[in-house]
């Protein structure tokens, strides 16, 4: 089965959480405003993250005491629900070897694909012995299966709860290619569910098309004071940035295009600047870290969805700078104030869009293909 294991958090915010003591008053509360409102939030981002522009906009336009306080309320709801479950779910840390250094891949030829998938199957099948040395039989088990020759991969690091660049279809013959990044509480012992969506996509695709599950960051747990801040986006962007690069340096002629579910929307927002990629799809993003798609300062076309029964919709659409950082994930990118391009998502959950029948996996194919040019779906 592929899309097993799953990960912990469901498709609806789960009823009751784990608090530790003295929490569990204040997460009741913060769980009621996400299960009931507000339908809109203030359209606010904070000082730390806006751009230029943003930042000049904004200058002429001083918000008044009543959006001020809004944005409080909006940055201490979320607050309230991460700051007392912040360490109750934290993934097993599996030790692993630092995988050795990869030669810059030249061409994305098959014979030099070929090379640097077997290369890299070399780095897994290193954490798997470790994992199995060292106790971690269920780790052990799910880096076999990724070492399977028929799995290509074109990065790998089993440490910190993992990093892996995985390719679905022929990268050497496609020309049109997506890069999904996925959101937060992903990892290697949840992987099942982006490697999923990722071979659903590609083949509603077809033949010339591609797909990398780009687990290139250290994504934050789903509940969480992480999840609720741009600072692992902030982390994560650089090496985005890099991949996407080196790999439209390798397929020029090729269309790429940035699928981006839930937190990993917030790490494309921060890295789409100067990227040459054709679409950046937000589906199930909480926010970008900006406040509209101009600020994200790319060419690409933005595009959101997000179905209607996905939990997300009911967070605080916010950014606030606090005296210890930033709350917020910026605006909605399914408000028409952001300005995306809107497709269909249908009334799936969290964890739907990707999956067989669904309409954001048919709008989603077709707008990495090049055939949405105006909103898909409507």
């Amino acid at each position: 089965m592929i899309d097993s294991p799953r990960p912990p958090a469901p498709d609806r915010i789960p009823p009751s959480l784990a608090l530790p003591p003295g929490g569990r008053d204040i997460g009741r509360v913060s769980l009621a405003f996400l299960r009931h409102g507000p339908a809109q939030s203030p359209l606010t981002q904070s000082p730390l993250t806006q751009s230029p522009l943003t930042r000049s906009r904004l200058g002429r336009s001083r918000p008044g005491p009543a959006r001020r306080r809004r944005r409080l309320l909006a940055a201490l709801v979320t607050a309230s629900l991460a700051v007392p479950v912040i360490g109750a779910a934290r993934p097993e840390a599996v030790p692993a070897p630092v995988p050795p250094p990869l030669p810059p891949l030249r061409a994305a030829n098959p014979t030099a694909l070929a090379d640097r998938y077997a290369a890299v199957r070399g780095a897994i099948e290193a954490a798997m012995r470790a994992a199995a040395a060292r106790g971690h039989p269920w780790r052990a088990a799910i880096l076999r299966a990724m070492a399977d020759p028929a799995r290509h991969f074109l990065s790998f690091d089993g440490r910190d709860g993992g990093r892996a660049a995985e390719v679905f279809g022929d990268l050497a013959g496609a020309d049109r290619i997506a890069v999904i990044v996925p959101g937060s509480g992903t990892g290697l012992d949840t992987y099942g569910l982006l490697r999923g969506g990722s071979m659903r996509l590609q083949r509603a695709l077809g033949g010339r098309g591609a797909v990398v599950a780009w687990l290139g960051y250290r994504t934050p747990s789903t509940v969480s004071l992480a999840a609720a801040t741009p600072g692992r986006a902030d982390e994560a962007a650089p090496a985005l940035r890099a991949f996407v690069r080196d790999l439209v340096g390798l397929k020029p002629a090729a269309r790429v295009s940035l699928p981006c579910h839930s937190y990993g929307g917030v790490v494309c927002g921060q890295a789409a600047h100067g990227l040459d990629v054709a679409d950046v799809i937000l589906y199930g993003s909480p926010g970008a870290g900006v406040d509209d798609a101009a600020a994200m300062g790319t060419r690409a076309a933005v595009w959101a969805a997000r179905g209607t029964g996905d939990w997300v919709g009911r967070l605080p659409h916010a950014a606030v700078r606090l005296p210890f950082g930033t709350i917020g994930l910026g605006a909605d990118p399914v408000d028409p104030r952001f300005g995306a391009r809107i497709f269909a998502a249908g009334d799936g959950g969290h964890s739907d869009y990707l999956k067989d029948g669904s309409p954001a996996l048919a709008d989603i194919a077709r707008i990495v293909s090049g055939q949405a040019s105006a909103e898909a779906g409507s």
